[in-house]
Order: C-alpha cells, then sequence, then structure tokens
C-alpha cells in the first residue's frame, strides 16, 4: 500500500489530511517535529511526502534541502500558510516537486498526490546539448564551453526543456507545468524568475524573450 508521511505539527490539519487520505486507500504517517520526518523520510517507509513549512527542530525548507542533499528522490509537496513568490521560489528550489498554500481543499491536495505518484524521472538520452551548452542528464551535470556549471534541480530541469526544443517558443504555462507540474498562475512570475537565473549561468544569448508568447532557446 502507498504510504503518505505527512509532517505537520497542527494537529487538526494533520487529522483531517491523513483521514481524507486513508479513505482514498493510502497509508499515513504522522510526524510533527522537522528532524524526526528526515529520518523516517530517509529510511525509505513513505512513497510521498506532505511537508509543513513551520515545524519545530528544523523548518521544512531545512528538512527539504536535507533530503535532497543526501540523494533522496521522494516527492514532496510542500503545505504552507504563506503565499509569497519568494516562498514560493524557495520551496520550489528546494526541491520540492509542488506547493500548495493554506487553505486548501482536500480534493485539491488529493489530486496533487496523485499526479506526483504518477510522476517519473525521464529516462530519454543521456545528454543534450546546444551550441556550448551541455546537459548530461544521468550524471544532472551543467556545462558551458568546457566549464561546469552549478544548476539548481529547477534550474536544470528548465535547461532541459529549453535544450530539447531549440528554436521553439515555449509558453510560461507550458514551462510552469512540465517543470514545476503547476496549473499557470497568472500572478506568479516563478518561470521569469529561473529564465533570469539561466541566463546568468548559461549566457544571455540564449534564451531569448518572445513578446507576448514566451521564450525560446536560439
Amino acid at each position: 500500500m502507498t504510504t503518505i508521511l505527512i509532517v505537520e505539527d497542527e494537529p487538526r490539519i494533520a487529522s483531517f489530511v491523513s483521514r481524507g487520505l486513508e479513505s482514498a486507500g493510502y497509508a499515513t504517517l504522522l510526524i510533527e517535529d522537522g528532524a524526526d520526518a528526515l529520518e523516517l523520510a530517509l529510511r525509505g517507509d513513505a512513497d510521498l511526502m506532505l511537508l509543513d513549512v513551520g515545524l519545530p527542530t528544523m523548518d521544512g525548507f531545512e528538512v527539504l534541502r536535507a533530503l535532497r542533499s543526501r540523494g533522496s528522490a521522494m516527492p514532496v509537496i510542500m503545505l504552507t500558510a504563506r503565499s509569497s513568490t519568494r516562498d514560493t521560489v524557495d520551496g520550489l528550489d528546494a526541491g520540492a516537486n509542488d506547493y500548495v498554500p493554506k487553505p486548501f481543499t482536500f480534493e485539491e491536495l488529493l489530486a496533487r498526490v496523485r499526479s506526483r505518484l504518477r510522476e517519473s524521472v525521464p529516462s530519454a538520452g543521456v545528454s543534450v546539448a546546444h551550441d556550448d551548452v551541455v546537459l548530461d542528464i544521468l550524471a544532472r551535470r551543467a556545462s558551458v564551453a568546457g566549464r561546469e556549471v552549478e544548476l539548481s534541480a529547477r534550474e536544470f530541469a528548465l535547461a532541459e526543456q529549453f535544450l530539447r526544443n531549440p528554436g521553439r517558443v515555449l509558453t510560461r504555462e507550458q514551462l510552469l507545468s512540465s517543470v514545476w507540474g503547476l496549473e499557470f498562475d497568472p500572478g506568479s512570475n516563478v518561470v521569469d524568475v529561473y529564465v533570469r537565473y539561466l541566463r546568468g549561468k548559461l549566457g544571455t544569448e540564449h534564451i531569448v524573450t518572445v513578446r507576448g508568447a514566451g521564450y525560446r532557446w536560439e
């Protein structure tokens, strides 16, 4: 049975989510402390984590960064009352697969859980390159003109989308869906923020803004 790790220090919310998930056929584990959650997650006892940001001992961002730094690819959906673009960017950049602001409906959360559990790591190709930019997909390494460049998980995923579609205009909606797994939010500028990051690391000349449409890799 698929097990969901719920890391939430508000008993009312934790109980509400746990009851709903168990009714939907999942097993649940409830943890209130960040450090305890990290230890359990690293043991591999759960298939997906619902991770609150405000936690005792370690906050959600610290838990997630530690989890990713130790090689865990467990899907993580962050739950938080914080709704600013900066917090969303921080969560996604730390390695979250999704980011759900409170309050939320259980139906939406359940749909996101199902979606993340269906996801699989793309296996097409060992590397992808265009001009002087090379991405080693298996090793998750990037280089520009032979010089290795450090990219975050989201930066790497965004760069891969561009290099697999050179010359094609990619809309913000497409990028938000393929890289972050999110529905388009007209109030979010997370795609623009990460395009700016990539331009700074891979070269400003590679990614062209197509006004009113999106971005294109030249």
